[in-house]
């Protein structure tokens, strides 16, 4: 996985006073927050984009992820809830108490139903770790983030851009198999969302990953 340090992104500034605010004033500050945070992803994902082929296969390592499920009623409020979650933690919210470092891309793992027509509500979004955090990772301080070792990954990937839906992912995934072909190399019912990103960005660049299989 890629990794920027924190040399190569603008301060975060000061953390926003807690407690003894008025409720308007903790709104406009959440929103800030959110607005910085955002704006360290796109600077991240800037430096990363790649020249694109129709497809790729790549081997990932195994390694330390810092990953959240969400099964909200619509696959982009998932994962807008679980990248907010992940970004607090990368930032500050740690036992560490400091910047990790941001990596990318940030993973979406899903799963679609049995009839292959629509996708399964909970998604994992996942964090990969720093290297200099993967032998001992720092403990989030939010509960609904658990530190997992994920196995080796070997996937075929392809490129696409836009706003990531229920429906454009099924959509992206129907036009890969045309591409792909008959195979029963990869998975059926399991793939990845790959986003290079901010999910506030209309035009992002995504990357959906067909998972193969352990040989």
């Amino acid at each position: 996985m890629s990794r920027i340090t924190l040399e190569d992104l603008d301060p975060l500034g000061e953390e926003a006073a807690a407690g003894g605010e008025e409720e308007e004033e903790e709104g406009e500050e959440e929103e800030e927050e959110r607005s910085r945070l955002f704006a360290h992803w796109e600077a991240v994902a800037s430096t990363h984009r790649c020249e694109e082929a129709a497809y790729e296969e790549r081997q990932y390592p195994s390694g330390k992820w810092a990953c959240v499920t969400k099964g909200e009623p619509m696959y982009e409020q998932s994962i807008s809830m679980s990248f907010m979650k992940l970004m607090r933690y990368i930032c500050k919210e740690n036992s560490v108490g400091c910047y990790l470092g941001m990596t990318v891309p940030v993973l979406n793992e899903i799963h679609l139903t049995k009839e292959g027509t629509k996708l399964e509500r909970e998604v994992v979004t996942a964090y990969y770790l720093p290297r200099v955090f993967q032998q001992n990772p720092p403990v989030p301080t939010d509960p609904e983030i658990h530190i997992t070792e994920r196995a080796p990954l070997r996937v075929i990937t392809r490129v696409f851009y836009g706003m990531t839906t229920e429906e454009t992912i099924l959509r992206e995934i129907s036009l890969f198999w045309k591409l792909l072909g008959s195979t029963d190399t990869v998975l059926r019912e399991t793939y990845i969302i790959a986003s290079y990103e901010n999910p506030s960005i209309p035009q992002r660049r995504n990357e959906v990953w067909f998972i193969c299989r352990a040989e």
